[in-house]
């Protein structure tokens, strides 16, 4: 595969039309000054050893020299290889609730926005871990699969959102299926999942879930995001009303959270306003026996650059040695073919 590292620099190329009208211009600019001064006949007696096609020679070869280090600046380069890659660590699931609830206001902005905030800074502190996140509300949704790239991770991170899961709701219980189902390795040492949510669980039991993920070793960190007192949900610059007209305001469900830490031998953290909690997970996973995790990752491109500046290098040696006028010494030899002109 053939590639440019840096291809923007390939707009230099741009230059080498202009350079090449630039010395057109001075070359007629030139032989017309020289009319003006006198008799052309005249003048090509009194300067004999002057070369034109030595000249144009030069400029060519600069300018060749020229477009060679531009390309090469661009970095050609050739190839690439899959390497494996062994690393002690986890493969952590972060499952997020992206239902309207998560929308309430007793978080500054709003409990996702919080929760987005808080896992753009659990990704900048990972090293060794793998990451994947899965959104749920009344369906769930893999947002991004088990990775190592964190600079992805918090590009996906960033887009969480209300309007990514068509389906309204909070089922637990599938969001955990589905995570259980994300990871890439089957080591019981390596698994770990991150529940963020208000705790408001309408389906299917999902403490029934997290102990199928007990089972196979996976444990199940919870984090509750909300106030016990709860806080209105506004959408569009309108907050929700039950069938009876009444404002709906989503409270922190707190057992449910509970009871998936418990079964999973994991813990559960009640997020404040100072902290999400995802830095006291964090530490109690870098306590956790690691894994052997094998990543497949594309070696480096081969530099094909060293060769274009070295032939760039020689035009110009070369160059340097072509001198604009002839050598007396060599004229009876004429070695550029060179009629008796100028200008």
């Amino acid at each position: 595969m053939f590639r440019f590292a840096n291809a923007e620099y390939l707009y230099l190329l741009l230059l080498i039309p202009l350079l090449v009208a630039v010395l057109g211009i001075a070359s007629v600019r030139r032989r017309r000054l020289l009319e003006r001064f006198g008799n052309m006949e005249i003048i090509r007696t009194l300067i004999p050893d002057f070369s034109r096609s030595r000249l144009r020679l030069k400029a060519a070869i600069y300018l060749t020299a020229l477009a060679l280090l531009i390309v090469a600046a661009a970095r050609p380069q050739l190839g690439s290889k899959l390497r494996e890659e062994k690393a002690k660590g986890v493969e952590m699931m972060l499952v997020v609730d992206v239902s309207n609830s998560m929308l309430a206001e007793d978080f500054e902005p709003n409990r996702l926005e919080r929760t987005k905030y808080a896992i753009n800074r659990l990704f900048e502190g990972l090293q060794q871990e793998r990451v994947g996140l899965v959104a749920f509300a009344g369906e769930p949704k893999v947002q991004l699969p088990i990775t190592s790239d964190y600079r992805m991770a918090q590009a996906f991170a960033r887009r969480l959102s209300t309007t990514l899961v068509a389906e309204q709701g909070t089922d637990v219980a599938r969001a955990l299926e589905l995570a259980m189902l994300s990871y890439s390795s089957q080591s019981e040492r390596s698994r770990v999942m991150v529940l963020i949510t208000d705790g408001e669980n309408h389906e299917a039991d999902a403490v029934e879930q997290a102990r199928k993920a007990a089972a196979l070793g996976i444990k199940i960190y919870t984090i509750g995001i909300g106030t016990p007192e709860g806080a209105p949900i506004e959408i569009d610059g309108e907050f929700i009303k039950d069938e009876n007209g009444e404002m709906v305001v989503s409270k922190l469900g707190e057992q449910m959270l509970e009871e998936i830490a418990s079964v999973t031998d994991a813990a559960y953290v009640r997020a404040t306003k100072q902290s999400i909690g995802l830095e006291e997970i964090v530490k109690s996973i870098n306590d956790m026996e690691k894994a052997e995790l094998t990543t497949l990752r594309y070696e480096e491109y081969n530099e094909q650059y060293q060769w274009l500046v070295a032939v760039a290098l020689a035009l110009l040696v070369v160059e340097g040695l072509i001198l604009p006028r002839r050598n007396p010494r060599l004229r009876r030899f004429n070695i550029f073919r060179e009629e008796q002109e100028i200008a």
